[in-house]
């Protein structure tokens, strides 16, 4: 059987609002769909009117400021409608779809889905880099961010923090993952279950930590690849 990576796959990235994956809306969307060569074969890209403020810091990040998505964006339901039918799409097809800390992304356009009453996707298979990275070279000093995995990988990432470009340098970084690491190069189906325990430990771990050296009521979540909605 020949790895994921030697398939179709996707990758998928959002731009946004703010931290907090639960109140954060989408501002940019990118999906990218490679070949099993990893020719690029589509691209699909958004810009969404947020229908609230785009905070200073966050347009800092990404380039997109308030006057700019009301003046060219698209209402912020049409854009989450639109994204999830084509992950839906990808979904359906089996091909796995690629999203560094994926559990902010899919997150956040759960909550887009909530906000406009649009029908949920069940994201699988997903595979994130960062969980994977985390499991497979776990004593790794450093940080840990898609800038820096892409610099420790010989990964151009031009326009960072912008959706495009990270959709497409988070590809690229699960290929050289795979490369490197024969355990990830599973049936996608496998892949996706196993991350689903290793978020789960990895959080365990982190709040572990928190509690031992900062904070005794530290919670880190674990779920992957959607947090839930609050309580």
């Amino acid at each position: 059987m020949t790895s994921w990576s030697m398939h179709p796959r996707a990758a998928f990235d959002l731009e946004t609002t703010g931290k907090d994956p639960r109140e954060a809306r989408i501002v940019t969307a990118s999906i990218v769909l490679v070949d099993h060569g990893g020719t690029v074969v589509e691209r699909f890209e958004w810009l969404a009117d947020p229908g609230v403020d785009i905070p200073e810091e966050a347009a800092a990040i990404h380039g997109i400021t308030t006057a700019h998505a009301q003046a060219n964006g698209q209402f912020a339901d049409v854009v989450a409608a639109e994204v999830a039918a084509v992950l839906a799409v990808l979904f359906a097809h089996g091909i796995p779809v690629i999203a560094f800390n994926a559990s902010y992304d899919f997150t956040v356009l759960a909550h887009e889905a909530r906000r406009h009453q649009l029908e949920q996707i069940t994201p699988a298979p997903v595979i994130d880099p960062f969980i994977c990275h985390k499991k497979m070279e776990k004593y790794r000093k450093g940080s840990r961010t898609l800038v820096a995995l892409c610099e420790e990988y010989a990964i151009d990432l031009m326009d960072a923090h912008t959706s495009a470009a990270d959709a497409e340098a988070t590809l690229r970084l699960a290929d050289a993952l795979a490369a490197k690491h024969s355990a990830l190069r599973a049936d996608v189906t496998e892949l996706h279950a196993t991350q689903v325990e290793w978020a789960r430990e990895q959080a365990a771990d982190f709040q572990e930590y928190l509690r031992r050296t900062k904070d005794p009521a530290a919670v880190v979540e674990g779920d992957w690849p959607v947090l839930p909605p609050r309580s």
